[in-house]
């Protein structure tokens, strides 16, 4: 077989520059229509394909893992990977790719645009006036929350959350944060970050950012508990996963006053979300949009590209999630 025309997978249409950056290398068999591919429709399709580049909406599992037994790399198109089970794959010799780095500014810019949108209710004034319903300026009208010379707790502090810590001293900010893993002391030094314990940042922070990775210690790590302990003025933003947050435990303290607001991106069953969340007006929703700009959409794609056609070529792939596969392969 030609080492120009491997047979791949691609589960969802890509942008369309990095859809020409797949033909010119591969025999492309694409899912065009909206929306995910049908499970049964992905599992028809994977036999005899040597690579698959897949979104978080499909679950790389043993089943998908037999039905595609050719299978030299797994390219996910996204730099979560809880939807991959990476234990099979490296079980299998079935290499695994993400594409950190590329969307952590986006992600960044988009978590503080939840931030402010959320403290100073500006998706509630949106809708007030898209009502048309009748309105005068007044003193006490749609008060919100001051941002600048606040504490921003943020929790984890990989790449994302560094983005944000940066960005928070334009406002004047004190952070902190918390990880299982303490920052080094130059990290905490250029970014004036502190660590604290989760209990302590839940109490101090005037907004709480959730920069986490979805495992089952983070599977509800914000429930009714951690909510109580927040300050009734805290706001919470979620761009990581969706379960890390308890929505329905979420809605109530927001109908009870427990926290001031939210802003999420992400959600526990998406694409659904929590009804008594669409009922509040002290949330700002949004549809996963974290990395949702052309520049990042394409980088995020040239990437998965990269690591499918590294591997097919026989190369270490640049972002690989288990490398022992490929220490194995090269011994």
């Amino acid at each position: 077989m030609s080492a120009e025309r491997w047979p791949v997978l691609v589960t969802r249409r890509l942008p369309p520059v990095v859809m020409e950056a797949l033909k010119a290398r591969c025999q492309l068999d694409a899912w065009e229509a909206d929306g995910a591919i049908p499970r049964n429709e992905l599992l028809r399709r994977l036999p005899g394909k040597l690579g698959a580049i897949t979104l978080l909406t499909e679950k790389v599992d043993a089943e998908f893992l037999d039905a595609g037994r050719d299978l030299r790399i797994v390219a996910n198109y996204a730099v979560g990977f809880d939807n991959i089970d990476v234990v099979e794959c490296t079980r299998r010799g079935v290499l695994a790719s993400n594409t950190p780095e590329v969307l952590t500014e986006t992600t960044a810019d988009l978590a503080w645009t939840l931030l402010t949108a959320a403290a100073r209710r500006i998706a509630e004034g949106d809708r007030l006036l898209r009502a048309r319903t009748p309105w005068i300026w007044g003193p006490e009208m749609m008060l919100g929350q001051d941002i600048h010379h606040k504490t921003l707790g943020i929790v984890g502090f990989g790449r994302i959350g560094r983005a944000v810590a940066r960005r928070a001293h334009g406002f004047g900010m004190r952070v902190m944060y918390h990880d299982v893993t303490r920052a080094p002391e130059d990290v905490e030094r250029e970014l004036s970050a502190d660590f604290r314990t989760f209990d302590e940042l839940l109490a101090e922070a005037d907004f709480i950012s959730i920069h986490v990775a979805l495992t089952p210690r983070t599977r509800h790590l914000f429930g009714a508990e951690q909510f109580r302990r927040m300050k009734p003025t805290a706001v919470l933003v979620n761009t990581s996963r969706g379960p890390v947050v308890d929505e329905a435990a979420l809605a109530a303290a927001l109908r009870a006053g427990d926290i001031f607001a939210a802003g999420l991106d992400v959600f526990e069953n998406e694409p659904e979300v929590h009804p008594d969340l669409l009922d509040l007006d002290n949330v700002v929703v949004i549809p996963h949009l974290g990395s949702a700009t052309v520049e990042t959409r394409n980088a995020m794609g040239f990437l998965a590209v990269q690591n499918l056609i590294a591997a097919l070529d026989g190369r270490r792939p640049p972002t690989l999630i288990n490398p022992e596969v490929w220490y194995r392969r090269s011994t």
